[in-house]
């Protein structure tokens, strides 16, 4: 049975086309009809993935070639979630590294294969979109290959068969001068180059789970590949963590394995297959579920830590439970601890106030995630401003996150940029002419330093320019870094905004509010136009008078109010401010609404850091 396997991971930096050519591998084995209507990236089910576009949870699917079963991982792109990748590598026997024939390797691409390379598995390399017009194939080659040898790469990983492919159009050949029919050829040498499993029938069952979600009718479902044994329904199981230590037990009620999409009952499964098993309520990622006379887990690989974090507590606003159902700090908690369960890039703990609680991860992509998550399943939350996480060295010094940055913009900005990078603290490690009227800038940055730059960014390369960030390593702290420059127009009163009021108030900063936008005392409403807070009156309408006049309160135009995403008003918060999230509505306030509570406040952390 196992010679007919192959498990395979299809990893890349993000947007380099890894769902799109799983589309395309699942129509030509087919898995639907031609005329059949199948909505794009199939792969990517969760609503966040289908408005951001991007994979956040990694998902295997099946498909049969020449009567083998090839296995297909789709992993994450963003390095913010980086742990999908990390653990659903246990689970293959080779890798696809796609890389874009224009962008070339980018820091994604570094990370995904630094941990495929360290657990030995043997490459395959598609350049993917060579019909752009601006693909350079013959280049992006020889940075694969440099980046391999500058991982480590062993000398069979080296020897990697390349293809050139469009995911999107459904073909891939070992030549460009080649006819572009099909993905016949990956296929092919899916089955030649990817070993099959290797696995120990003759042993008692175990498996490693590597992903695990809640399903409506089965309950609690554990991901993963049978690392040896068989096992069939109604058999007698436990989980073992790995320490060894017993954590569950029960019975297997389902067993279920991939084909295409669906997850189709079976009767029994055997080693080197992906399959799901129900019937546990108490096993979690990382554990081995295995028989009752096992005693040794099955190894896993660790899981880097993370380098940011969060705190959450209960909505404390006038507005409070308005909008959600969710509103207790126990079912905060509970959500949270849940999370932590199923996702192991993300790390819980409470903090000395019992109703708030501090929430670590990779990045801001991965909070910002987690936070739109609840928040759409009824929460009100609290969140504050992203701190990243310090470490001591050996040597007692303080020590920060450090990101390797690259950005691709048009050539004219470029000295923009790298005056806006330095004022950031950065490192230029590279700059490179890619042609075209193109430059890439490679710098080293403090993840401190790079909170809530996307934004920023965007603005001063006019929407041209692509960053992208990955962690690199632990460096020395690096001081005179500072946050948000400009101070706060803060509400005085509570109740809806006027346009009137707006309008008399635009020239002393950037609104975030329109006409009839409820506030309240203490909300944040605007970009003040200097570095100090500034309290105001949002609620100041017009004088009445008896004096007949054409215009109205109506009659005043108001300047759109600035939009941001969620991450971004994460970002945009200072540590005395916090984000107020409910289903419907964004708010950015003050910690402590009340002004007086605030300037208290403000002289008692003053006189802290003083001393």
């Amino acid at each position: 049975m196992s010679k007919n396997i192959r498990n395979i991971a299809i990893v890349a930096h993000v947007d380099h086309g890894k769902t799109t050519l799983i589309d395309s591998i699942m129509k030509q084995c087919g898995l639907w009809r031609d005329n059949q209507q199948v909505e794009e990236r199939i792969m990517d089910s969760g609503d966040l993935e289908k408005e951001r576009g991007i994979t956040i949870l990694a998902k295997p699917a099946s498909v049969k070639w020449k009567e083998t079963k090839i296995n297909i991982i789709d992993t994450p792109g963003h390095s913010d979630f980086s742990s999908e990748v990390e653990r659903v590598l246990d689970m293959a026997d080779g890798v696809i590294l796609l890389t874009d024939a224009t962008e070339g390797c980018l820091p994604g691409t570094s990370f995904v294969m630094k941990k495929a390379l360290a657990q030995a598995l043997r490459p395959i390399v598609i350049i993917n979109k060579i019909d752009r017009s601006d693909a350079r194939p013959k280049e992006v080659v020889d940075e694969v290959f440099d980046l391999f040898v500058a991982l480590g790469a062993t000398d069979e990983q080296l020897d990697f068969p390349i293809l050139y492919a469009s995911g999107r159009d459904g073909w891939a050949v070992k030549e460009l001068e080649q006819p572009k029919k099909n993905l016949h050829a990956l296929l092919d040498l899916i089955l030649k180059h990817v070993p099959a499993p290797k696995i120990e029938i003759e042993k008692p069952f175990a498996m490693l789970t590597t992903l695990l979600y809640a399903d409506s009718f089965l309950g609690r479902c554990l991901v993963g590949r049978v690392g040896q044994g068989t096992a069939h329904i109604n058999k007698n199981v436990k989980a073992i963590n790995l320490d060894g230590k017993k954590v569950d037990a029960g019975r297997l009620t389902k067993l279920l394995r991939f084909e295409g999409t669906k997850k189709v009952p079976v009767n029994e499964v055997v080693a080197g297959d992906i399959v799901i098993i129900a019937g546990l309520t108490k096993a979690t990622v990382s554990d081995t579920i295995c028989d009752l006379n096992v005693e040794k887990p099955l190894p896993s690989t660790p899981i880097d830590p993370p380098t940011m974090s969060i705190d959450i507590s209960v909505n404390s606003s006038p507005l409070a439970g308005i909008d959600g159902t969710k509103l207790t700090s126990t079912k905060i908690r509970e959500r949270l601890l849940a999370e932590v369960e199923n996702n192991v890039g993300i790390t819980f703990s409470e903090n000395t106030n019992k109703d708030s609680f501090k929430i670590s991860g990779r990045g801001e992509l991965q909070l910002g995630v987690l936070v739109e998550t609840m928040r759409r399943e009824g929460f009100e939350l609290t969140v504050s401003r992203p701190h990243v996480i310090f470490k001591k060295d050996v040597n007692g010094n303080k020590t920060e996150p450090i990101e390797e940055v690259t950005i691709d913009l048009n050539t004219e900005f470029s000295s923009k940029i790298i005056d806006n990078m330095n004022r950031r603290k950065a490192e230029m490690i590279n700059m490179i002419d890619v042609g075209a009227g193109k430059t890439r800038l490679i710098f080293h940055a403090a993840s401190r330093a790079l909170i809530g730059y996307q934004s920023r960014f965007m603005t001063q390369t006019r929407g041209t320019g692509v960053i992208n960030r990955t962690f690199h390593s632990y460096g020395s702290f690096k001081s005179g870094i500072t946050g948000r420059i400009n101070g706060a127009l803060i509400s005085m009163e509570t109740g809806p905004a006027v346009a009137f009021a707006i309008f008399n108030l635009q020239d002393r900063g950037e609104m975030f509010i329109g006409h009839n936008t409820e506030v309240y005392r203490g909300m944040v409403c605007g970009e003040h136009t200097r570095n100090n807070d500034l309290e105001v009156n949002f609620l100041k309408g017009k004088k009445l008078t008896n004096m007949r006049t054409q215009g109205t309160d109506e009659n005043v135009v108001l300047t759109p109010p600035r939009q941001m995403s969620l991450e971004e008003k994460m970002a945009y918060i200072n540590d005395d401010e916090v984000l107020e999230v409910t289903p419907k509505h964004l708010r950015l306030r003050k910690k402590y609404l009340d002004p007086h509570e605030r300037k208290r406040m403000s002289k008692y952390n003053s006189q802290n850091i003083q001393n």
